[in-house]
């Protein structure tokens, strides 16, 4: 993995708080420059993390210094407690860094229900000032790590109207994921100079592309948040509108940089050994090509299937038929690795399983499906599932 890129107007800060781990940082602090446009996108989860509301009102109003996340404790379900701790430490960091609380974004993310011990957050941000330098990204990835086995990180260049640009972004996730909007975080900075409803029209379009097409256990977090600031310091001519010819080079770049995070979640899903790409056509429009995606996606029999290098293609038949979607019963296909099993309503004849068998021992599984309606069309991600799944959430809160 390449090192990731600076931005400038973004410094990063990450620290041992002791809030839940040891000998590894557990609290990450992100400043942005004064003028800093901020666009997020947050968990539609009915019981939200207290932090997800107080980051929605500071997204409306466009504008952000800094970003203070920890790991270990979730923050959720605390009530007054839990909205208290939230603005002690937007109001720790505006403090210290000379700003207003409302420009202060706060994520938490870990087990859900216990207190989250504010005070040693508080006594730690004038540390994690102190340490602010536009390096670090690595250990500041690391520092949002639960479950997670590697921090996760990914930059981009690009330009707007010959002025270059830097994207970068950092995640967590790992178990616990169906984004809904993304235990998932993501907090991607960008030098770029842009208007706030552009970065809130292209961190929205870029999540539908990425973060919204995994799956790891269907299983949507209180916490989800994924924001994008942009510091405007590359100088570049603002643009006006996301159809301005001069942004698509940044926003492939923007793209690439999310989903290159969301797929690092996926490799990375609690237990899981493989990554497991599927692709849908011939539905009745994308989002019923997602839908049909994401039932197969998170099924556990087809999950364990690829586990076990297993090309039951039956069980994606069964999956298809209960995402409730329209379909051609005699044009439905299925493909392990592009090597049909079934097609045209039926099982493939004389069919030679061992390319089949060689595809599915290998860590990257291609699945395939066709339904025979229309022209929608999707890709969603997920991984397999296996015994180490059990063996993490079973005991997770010890």
């Amino acid at each position: 993995m390449l090192d990731p890129l600076p931005v400038k107007g973004v410094r990063f800060a990450a620290i041992e708080a002791g809030l839940r781990y040891r000998d590894r940082p557990d609290l990450l602090l992100i400043e942005a420059a004064e003028g800093t446009a901020v666009g997020g996108v947050l968990t539609r989860s009915a019981v939200p993390g207290h932090p997800v509301p107080w980051c929605r009102e500071v997204v409306a109003r466009g504008r952000a210094r800094a970003v203070i996340a920890n790991a270990g404790t979730a923050n959720v379900f605390r009530g007054e407690e839990g909205d208290r701790a939230v603005r002690a430490e937007a109001k720790a960091v505006a403090d210290a860094i000379g700003c207003r609380m409302e420009e202060v974004l706060v994520a938490s993310t870990g087990v859900i229900g216990q207190r989250l011990p504010v005070e040693r957050i508080e006594a730690a941000v004038p540390d994690l000032v102190a340490a602010l330098a536009p390096d670090g990204i690595e250990t500041a990835a690391a520092a949002i790590m639960t479950t997670d086995t590697f921090p996760k990180w990914a930059s981009r260049r690009a330009d707007i109207a010959g002025r270059p640009v830097t994207v970068t972004g950092i995640a967590k996730g790992s178990g616990m994921i169906a984004p809904d909007m993304a235990t998932m975080l993501a907090f991607v900075a960008t030098d770029a100079l842009l208007p706030a409803p552009l970065v809130q029209r292209l961190v929205e379009e870029g999540a539908d592309q990425s973060f919204n097409a995994i799956t790891v256990d269907g299983d949507a977090s209180t916490s989800d948040t994924l924001l994008l600031l942009a510091t405007g310091k590359a100088g570049n001519p603002m643009p006006q509108s996301a159809d301005d010819p001069a942004l698509a080079g940044f926003r492939q770049a923007l793209f690439a940089v999310l989903k290159d995070l969301a797929l690092m979640v996926v490799k990375d899903g609690e237990g899981a050994t493989k990554l497991v790409e599927i692709r849908v056509d011939g539905a009745e429009s994308d989002a019923s090509a997602r839908r049909i995606g994401l039932e197969i996606a998170n099924s556990p029999l087809v999950k364990t299937a690829i586990a076990g290098g297993d090309a039951n293609w039956g069980r994606v038949l069964m999956a298809i038929g209960n995402a409730g979607e329209k379909v051609d019963l005699p044009r439905i296909g299925v493909a392990f690795g592009g090597f049909p099993v079934a097609r045209n309503g039926g099982a493939v004849p004389d069919l030679d399983e061992a390319p089949i068998d060689a595809h599915l021992k290998g860590r990257e599984i291609l699945i395939e499906a066709t339904v025979g309606i229309g022209p929608g069309k999707a890709a969603v991600w997920t991984c397999d599932l296996t015994h180490g799944y059990i063996d993490i959430n079973a005991d997770y809160r010890s």
